[in-house]
């Protein structure tokens, strides 16, 4: 999970440590992956901010890019006091080898943050987990070594350790870590028929961004190493050291990440722990391992399951109440390509369906979705027609009917996955939807034939879910009559700005009065609006949306945000690019954090996937430095405050709530652009976000206490 990093200019007087984010009693552990990724403003067209707190983008012009030969980079070369000079041929520099991903680590793993750092463990496992599907691993083990180092073991075929005769020889294990789209994964040999990992570059990226990578190969009853040094440089050719223990075959890459790229190389165990669980759920009969042999390291844990997505799906919906106890599940193979679903409906109002292509987390949907989407719906709708469940006058049921509390894993494998952009958020294969709706037509109406109890459950449920429907429209209409009859339809006590270009306007969603009026006179009146909130808003994890459209709170976020709501939310249509939840450092605050992040994914998800919501972190303490006030973030931050200033001899302050600070002081520290520290919200994993949001705002108060004693001791930032 990526880190929180304070936001402000270099010189700014506000002082933060480094660390992971936390949110009340769900941030450091797994709620939602509060994370901040991208500091200050999402990316938006045609946008250059200029704004301070803007401080890290994500890799400026590294578009990512899978690379179509060597990329050419330009020098730049200008004489004191002189413009550049020539711009000629011999001013067009290539990039060898590894060197493009040392200079441009961002075009292959995303960021230098914790995010790209965690994808070289992804990368190295992802190689692993691509043996198993070709059904020759079983077993993969992921240490985090005491010495910053992380060792990812297999028991697969081992690396290829012949020679390539039109690479002058070189072994093929030294070929693959060190030259670009270099792979047994294209299809062209009999190296693997499906594979998450297509681009090539993985493993060499890898190489290119550590120190120090050992490569150890079991194969043909030989132990071959081979070992790099300074971002791939290769010490030596490809050895035998020995016979491979008992016969052993696999690979064992241990790589020591370059501290000179990445802005910290300290690995999150939790961060890797919960990327394995879900490679072993999608992995029938794969074992994982983790150990943390660090000092402060987490216990061992082992992923095994021997139903693989049936078991993810009882584990998404051990969190809530789930509709009945059986889960459904269908899979079809053919020659190039197969699926596997497996799906359960529980008492919430919220579907959570999760697919994956070879593996890989498709975000975006795509084809196995709207494929199996669609087959769903029609057969629900013939079951409920042939079972007397809907007459011939009723209107069938929608999808997002029968679709209410589903949780689902779609889980496809082919030869050739054509994803929408590098991301691989979206699956665009066609034939892959055809494969889906006729797997769910045909297994799942057998499924509703031999379950009539639980079909007969789904089609009521679906029934409740479509007159909730119908009487939310008819409040969704009577709020835009309403609006319309208010004039600009804004809730009386928002504090509007007078810009009207979102890209640079602010809403700060503010807790009481008392704190929204020094928040109004601190604002910048141009470009900062304030929302005070009464209390806290409606749990809206145990409410429908028509009851939610009655609530005075939720009322005035969607009026005054102006995007609509659930299926009616329109991004592009948002009054402001940055919201920012404004609340006090104490228990309460927490909770209305939660609260409003909670609203914020459940019904209005593309605001936290496009990354406008922030959470504003106003400092714990201040203190003197000769005339300068210097604001503190937390105990970490004090802590390193007095290792740089051991003699400093002024007290320390602490801050008091945001209503009982006056407005230059939460100016200065809370919204002033070049001072403030913002944190900004990001969903990485939607199914463990899904899962902490069941945990933390469901029923199962044994659950949540369970969740909150386990990450206790990762909460910061909390005033009791």
């Amino acid at each position: 999970m990526p880190a929180a990093r304070t936001g402000g200019d270099p010189g700014s007087s506000l002082k933060g440590a480094v660390g992971d984010p936390t949110i009340g009693l769900s941030g450091h552990s797994r709620g939602l992956h509060w994370s901040i990724g991208i500091r200050g403003s999402p990316p938006s067209e045609n946008r250059a901010s200029s704004a301070a707190d803007d401080l890290v983008a994500l890799v400026p012009d590294q578009s990512i890019d899978g690379g179509k030969g060597a990329p050419v980079a330009l020098k730049k070369e200008e004489a004191d006091g002189q413009e550049a000079g020539t711009y000629n041929a011999e001013d067009i520099t290539v990039l060898e080898g590894l060197e493009p991903v040392r200079k441009r680590p961002g075009m292959y793993i995303g960021s230098t943050g914790p995010t790209g750092l965690h994808h070289l463990v992804w990368e190295v496992v992802d190689n692993a987990v691509d043996e198993a599907m070709a059904g020759h691993c079983t077993q993969i083990d992921v240490t985090l070594l005491a010495d910053g180092g992380v060792r990812v073991a297999d028991d697969g075929r081992g690396f290829p350790t012949g020679p390539m005769k039109e690479q002058g020889g070189k072994s093929a294990a030294e070929v693959v870590l060190t030259v670009l789209h270099a792979g047994g994964k294209f299809g062209e040999g009999g190296g693997y028929k499906v594979s998450g990992g297509l681009h090539g570059v993985g493993i060499s990226v890898v190489n290119a961004l550590s120190t120090r990578l050992l490569l150890e190969i079991d194969r043909d009853g030989d132990h071959h190493v081979l070992e790099f040094k300074d971002g791939g440089k290769p010490v030596g050719k490809l050895e035998v050291t020995g016979k491979a223990p008992r016969g052993r075959t696999g690979s064992t890459v241990t790589f020591w990440p370059d501290p000179t790229i990445f802005e910290e190389v300290e690995f999150r165990a939790q961060t890797v722990t919960e990327r394995l669980q879900v490679m072993a759920f999608l992995n029938k009969g794969l074992e994982i391992r983790f150990v943390d042999e660090r000092p402060d390291g987490k216990d061992s844990q082992s992923f095994r399951y021997k139903d693989g997505i049936v078991d993810y799906v009882r584990h998404l919906n051990a969190s809530k109440e789930a509709l009945f106890r059986k889960v459904a599940s269908l899979e079809q193979r053919e020659e190039t390509m197969e699926v596997e679903i497996a799906l359960q409906w529980n008492t919430g109002f919220y579907e959570s369906i999760h697919s994956f292509a070879n593996g890989i987390s498709t975000i975006d949907g795509g084809m196995h979705e709207e494929g199996f989407k669609k087959s769903l719906t029609n057969v629900a709708n013939k079951y409920a027609r042939a079972k007397g469940a809907l007459k011939e006058k009723d209107d069938n049921l929608l999808g997002e009917d029968i679709r209410e509390g589903l949780t689902a894993i779609i889980s496809v494998r082919l030869q050739d996955p054509q994803f929408e952009g590098q991301t691989k958020a979206k699956l665009g294969n066609v034939p892959v939807r055809s494969l889906v709706e006729r797997a769910t037509n045909e297994k799942l109406t057998d499924w509703f034939e031999e379950n009539p109890r639980e079909a007969n459950q789904i089609i009521q449920k679906g029934l409740l879910a479509a007159r909730a429907r119908v009487a939310a429209r008819s409040a969704r209409d009577l709020t835009r009559r309403k609006s319309a009859l208010d004039g600009a339809g804004l809730p009386g006590k928002l504090v509007d700005c007078s810009s009207r270009d979102p890209r640079e306007s602010e809403l700060f969603i503010v807790e009481g009065n008392s704190a929204g009026g020094s928040a109004k006179d601190a604002r910048n009146p141009r470009t900062q609006a304030i929302l005070p909130i009464r209390g806290k808003i409606l749990n809206v994890e145990r409410a429908r949306i028509d009851k939610m459209l009655k609530n005075t709170e939720i009322q005035a976020l969607i009026s005054a945000i102006g995007a609509g709501l659930a299926d009616d939310f329109d991004v592009a249509k948002i009054r402001y690019h940055k919201i920012i939840i404004l609340a006090d450092a104490d228990v309460d605050g927490s909770h209305i954090r939660t609260l409003l992040l909670t609203f914020f994914f459940r019904q209005m998800k593309p605001l936290v996937e496009g990354g406008f919501v922030y959470v504003a972190q106003p400092p714990l303490y201040s203190t003197e430095v000769g005339k300068e006030k210097v604001y503190l973030k937390d105990d970490q931050a004090k802590e390193a405050f007095l290792a740089e200033h051991p003699n400093h001899a002024k007290e320390f302050q602490r801050l008091k709530g945001l209503g009982e600070m006056d407005y230059s002081e939460l100016r200065e520290t809370t919204m002033d652009p070049g001072k403030r520290s913002l944190l900004q919200i990001a969903v990485e994993q939607a199914a463990i976000a899904d899962e902490v949001c069941s945990v933390l705002m469901g029923e199962d108060v044994d659950l949540r206490r369970t969740f909150i004693q386990t990450n206790a001791k990762d909460v910061r930032f909390l005033d009791i």
